[in-house]
């Protein structure tokens, strides 16, 4: 079973997660947030301006 690629990488250098692959679970109007998983499964809630589209996930 393969896993599925994440379509987003997180942009900002925020603990130390720049350029690390996520997946966001729920995205909110409010304050344009949203909560991200990572790969390990460490979960966040950040601006949805720190999140850009993986190009590698869409090929």
């Amino acid at each position: 079973m393969t896993t599925p690629a994440l379509p987003y990488r997180y942009a900002w250098d925020r603990q130390g997660r720049k350029g690390q692959l996520c997946d966001v679970v729920v995205r909110a109007k409010a304050m344009n947030s949203c909560l991200v998983r990572f790969a390990d499964g460490y979960q966040m809630v950040t601006s949805r301006n720190a999140i850009r589209k993986n190009k590698e996930a869409q090929r």
